[in-house]
């Protein structure tokens, strides 16, 4: 009879074969549910969050819509459409309206400047808009410079000076800088052998003097003035 061989086992782990129908070891329910209603919270946060920004937006605009109500006429009863269509004609209009304003108004140049014209008969009537006979002399003057207290002082005796009377004037001014147009005339004409070149002459000498006071008086006048109004001021620091 034969001996029998004693088995031997292989040291280790034994590796068994994996069933196909074998599933993947399944999540526990508590953590499910728990990443569920986490993501759920978020999405219904952003949600109010994007809810109150859009009621906020339309509260602007129904009070901007409001607003447009009060300061146009006649639209209370007008739907959004129509209403931001005639605030559209309103802008138009008045664009329309201020382009025509300053095409008409020049604003006042940088630079002093004084212009003169003289008319008579019909030329008077069309370039003045001012009815007068064939004897009267009218002289349209302009003068622009910085405005000052007392630019209209000087420009009124230099007219009396010249025995000039104003008819009319205009004034426009912006930023510290004014343009003045004068219709002047004189009623006996040219006489006592003034030419009417002397006359403009004179009239623009007078004027250019108001306007550029600097250039005739000099500088150091004006430098003495402001260097005394300093002194002063610091003479009252000092005390």
């Amino acid at each position: 009879m034969a001996e029998c061989q004693p088995l031997q086992l292989q040291e280790g782990p034994i590796l068994l074969p994996r069933q196909a129908n074998s599933a993947p070891p399944a999540v526990p329910p508590e953590m499910s549910s728990s990443s569920g209603s986490g993501r759920s919270a978020t999405e219904a946060r952003a949600l109010k969050i994007h809810s109150e920004a859009e009621r906020r937006r339309r509260e602007r605009i129904n009070a901007h819509l409001t607003t447009l109500r009060r300061m146009i006429p006649d639209t209370k009863q007008m739907d959004k459409a129509t209403l931001l269509a005639r605030v559209v004609d309103q802008v138009k209009d008045l664009k329309r309206k201020a382009s025509e304003i300053t095409q008409r108004t020049p604003l006042p140049p940088e630079t002093n400047e004084v212009s003169i014209e003289c008319f008579t008969g019909d030329a008077a009537a069309a370039a003045t808009a001012v009815a007068g006979n064939h004897k009267t002399l009218y002289i349209k003057a302009s003068i622009s410079c910085d405005d000052r207290p007392d630019l209209i002082a000087g420009i009124t005796h230099a007219f009396h000076g010249l025995r000039l009377r104003m008819v009319r004037a205009e004034m426009t001014s912006l930023g510290g800088r004014v343009q003045h147009v004068f219709i002047l005339c004189r009623e006996e004409g040219i006489a006592g052998g003034v030419s009417l070149k002397s006359l403009k002459e004179a009239v623009r000498q007078a004027l250019a003097k108001v306007a550029s006071p600097e250039l005739v008086y000099g500088s150091s006048h004006f430098q003495s003035k402001r260097q005394r109004i300093l002194e002063s001021h610091c003479s009252i620091m000092s005390i």
